[in-house]
């Protein structure tokens, strides 16, 4: 007679005759920290083991052995108070007090030597390039904050786990720390038994192992709030100007024949231009994160526009172009709070002293785009080499404000440069192509209404009516263009916006030099 207890049993009988061809390993995370570490060998393997445990755990105690230690093992040991160098051969009595050991010598016979020695004294080994030999392995690590996850290949390609880590890199946002300090103040201040903690946390994460889950269901009250915040803005900017155009355009007293004459001002051919350059300059603005002013001013001015009247009808379609755009990034996931909060209240401020003292001492403005334009040429040059380098820890984006407020200050003054100075100044520090655009653009949207409204306000007027094919044209790129985004292989991004940069770049730098000549 069969038992439960027999059944579980002939259960586990079956999968364990079937663990030849999987993954065996267990996966554990340890505490370094209280352990005792020690590496043999000090070359370019040595170096690399050693950079991969302090990268994870940098309090870690490592004592490193070697009769030749490298110049990077020197630099790299010199940056962490716990690492110890000895530059002796290795002898048994190194084991002394040790818990985990590394070998990366380049030569089998001494590395299994060492390795025996080691097992003699329970000690848990990891031989370099010898799978046969470890007793654990050195798994790709992808860390985003308080987030770790390991990803092992059993010791059959570790460039294939190196390959996994870039791509899960990409794929998991930077906000997924704040989620995490969020769930755990949620946590925290659950009330009730273990079962009914288990089970309002179970409901609140639910949306994550969804297949139709996204990021905006994921956190829903914050995704919603911009979003409004931005068609509010939208409609009130439109109602605005077009109350102003109504209210100075329309007889109140002959309304009839007003309204039966408007077909009169339309043409067909110019508004079809216009929808083509409002298409194609905010495809590249709204993929690329720049770009936006340049195309439109150059093929309006192409077309025949007055410069006197070019700055405010690209400005004006902005607003409403930008308004879609950041919409659509924030709708696809593409912003990050922390980077967007950093730069958009700056912008604003910026675009208010920028739209000022455009208003007051435009003649200038060329004056400072020569210096710029070169600053943002040698971006475009840094950016692509950063495309085709190996890639390396992100640096720090420092007083990213003080960089928007800049860029505000010359997109209104010099009738553009927000993509163009602050876009490639953020991905030169090598900063996800997708966040940074994304965050750029809603950014964009505050900053172009802010000036454009100041614009307003010392002008009079915004000519909505002779570019509404520019704005439509704009409107209809805007969530094609945030969609591509995500979409783009990360080397292809670096290189199309670094040769935007440049592009643009030498083109206004040529015609100020115009200009002045």
């Amino acid at each position: 007679m069969h038992t439960q207890q027999d059944n579980n049993l002939s259960a586990i009988h079956i999968d364990a005759g079937n663990t030849t061809a999987s993954n065996n390993l267990f996966p554990v995370f340890l505490k370094l920290e209280n352990l005792k570490m020690l590496i043999v060998g000090a070359g370019k393997v040595g170096v690399e083991k050693l950079s991969t445990v302090l990268k994870n755990s940098p309090l870690t105690h490592v004592k490193v052995v070697a009769g030749s230690i490298c110049d990077d093992m020197y630099a790299l040991a010199s940056d962490y108070p716990h690492v110890t160098l000895q530059h002796k051969d290795f002898e048994d009595g190194d084991l002394e007090g040790i818990e985990i050991l590394i070998i990366a010598v380049n030569d089998k016979e001494a590395s299994a030597q060492i390795q025996l020695s080691a097992k003699q004294k329970n000690i848990l080994v990891n031989v370099a390039d010898t799978p046969d030999l470890c007793d654990f392995y050195l798994g790709s690590i992808v860390k985003k904050g308080n987030l770790k996850i390991g990803i092992s290949t059993n010791g059959k390609s570790p460039t294939v786990a190196k390959r996994l880590k870039e791509v899960f890199g990409e794929m998991i946002p930077e906000e997924i720390d704040e989620m995490l300090e969020n769930m755990h103040l949620i946590r925290n201040n659950i009330n009730g038994d273990f079962d009914e903690k288990v089970k309002h946390l179970n409901d609140l994460t639910k949306t994550l192992v969804s297949k139709q889950a996204t990021l905006e269901e994921i956190n829903k009250p914050d995704q919603k709030r911009w979003p409004k915040i931005v068609l509010f803005c939208l409609l009130a900017f439109l109602f605005m100007i077009l109350g102003h155009a109504v209210l100075s355009n329309i007889s109140f007293s002959k309304i009839a024949e007003s309204i039966s004459a408007l077909p009169n001002y339309f043409d067909s051919r110019s508004f079809f231009i216009m929808l083509i350059i409002g298409f194609l300059a905010q495809m590249a603005d709204g993929s690329l994160g720049m770009g936006y002013g340049t195309i439109s001013t150059t093929f309006l001015l192409a077309y025949g526009v007055p410069p006197a009247f070019v700055s405010s009808q690209v400005h004006s379609a902005r607003v409403f172009s930008s308004g879609v755009s950041g919409y659509s990034h924030h709708r696809f996931g593409n912003i990050n709070k922390k980077l967007f909060k950093a730069i958009a209240l700056p912008g604003i401020v910026g675009a208010i002293i920028g739209a000022g003292t455009a208003y007051f001492a435009h003649g200038y403005a060329s004056y400072i785009r020569i210096p710029l334009s070169m600053y943002t040429i040698y971006l475009g040059y840094f950016i692509i080499k950063k495309a085709f380098k190996k890639k390396n820890k992100k640096d720090k984006v420092k007083k990213a404000g003080w960089l928007a407020s800049a860029g505000g200050f010359m997109d209104a003054f010099a009738g553009g440069g927000w993509g163009t100075l602050v876009t490639s100044t953020l991905m030169a520090k090598r900063r996800s192509p997708r966040y940074v655009i994304g965050s750029v653009c809603l950014a964009e949207f505050f900053v172009v209404l802010t000036s454009s409204i100041t614009f307003f306000i010392l002008l009079k007027s915004i000519p909505i009516f002779d570019i509404a094919g520019l704005i439509i044209g704009g409107i209809v790129a805007a969530p094609i263009a945030a969609r591509l985004v995500g979409k783009l292989p990360l080397k292809t991004m670096f290189v199309l916006v670094g040769s935007l940069v440049i592009i643009t770049s030498a083109f206004t730098l040529y015609k100020t030099i115009a200009f002045f000549m």
